[in-house]
């Protein structure tokens, strides 16, 4: 399965991100990716191969000063379904320079909706569906990301667990999920959202868990939750008892065991 990692606070973001993707390592990957605010603009760098490769990206990057300051991020592993493991199907995607969105899950209706969006002059660079849900946020974008996507997710059909941010809402983090966990993790004036509760607990053992068709905006320490039919709803704070390395395994003895109790959800 593949892994979400995402930052907004007060420190810089490329450790947390790394750090998160390296705790994800277990789950298999073919390619890892981040997108990053950077000085107004957003910078996406993605790789083949594993999280080290794209570690050593960032530290080679022509920006990477800019970068080491950037304080809002998102980061992802991905295991290759629509289309091959190459740096084009890798996320983030991006949209017109303006959003970028990390993707767990599989849009049913992609088909029809990338259509659509051809026909509206977006151009595609993937074969993945995840970049049919970038385009179609954007399509909706008008200066507010959590309405955008939530409109946007009101038209797919599957599944998705997805984080989403803006070149134009320095801080704002939007995430969302439909039958592919995100957890929040609550720090002081951070919070750091992940696919899976192994990628926060260095950082933060106070953690919401979205329930299907949940959307979340986080700016720095504040977490807003609202239905995909836009009410505010609350969720509870969960208190993560488990040591670093039995996060990994979901509080499992073993990971076979955790992947088995997945199987459901």
């Amino acid at each position: 399965m593949c892994g979400i990692v995402g930052y907004s606070g007060l420190r810089p973001a490329v450790p947390v991100l790394l750090n998160g993707l390296k705790r994800l390592e277990y789950r298999g990957y073919d390619s890892a990716g981040v997108a990053l605010q950077a000085g107004g603009d957003l910078v996406v760098e993605k790789r083949e191969g594993k999280v080290a490769g794209l570690a050593d990206a960032l530290a080679a990057h022509p920006e990477a000063e800019a970068l080491d300051g950037a304080t809002c991020g998102i980061a992802h592993t991905r295991w290759a379904t629509h289309g091959p493991p190459t740096e084009a199907n890798a996320h983030p995607h991006l949209s017109k320079g303006r959003l970028a969105l990390v993707h767990n899950g599989i849009v049913e209706n992609h088909v029809m909706l990338r259509e659509r969006l051809k026909a509206a002059g977006y151009e595609f660079r993937s074969e993945t569906d995840t970049e049919v849900l970038v385009h179609l946020v954007d399509s909706l974008y008008e200066g507010n990301l959590l309405e955008a996507v939530t409109k946007a997710l009101q038209e797919v059909e599957g599944t998705f667990g997805i984080a989403c941010l803006s070149r134009h809402e320095p801080g704002i983090l939007v995430v969302a999920r439909r039958g592919s966990p995100i957890v929040i993790g609550l720090g002081e004036e951070e919070t750091i959202v992940a696919s899976d509760a192994s990628a926060i607990i260095k950082h933060t053992r106070q953690a919401v868990y979205l329930d299907d068709n949940d959307v979340a905006r986080i700016d720095g320490g504040e977490v807003e939750i609202r239905s995909l039919d836009a009410m505010p709803v609350s969720r509870a704070t969960s208190e993560i008892d488990w040591s670093a390395d039995a996060a990994e395994k979901g509080g499992y003895e073993h990971y076979m065991l955790k992947e088995i109790f997945e199987q459901p959800e």
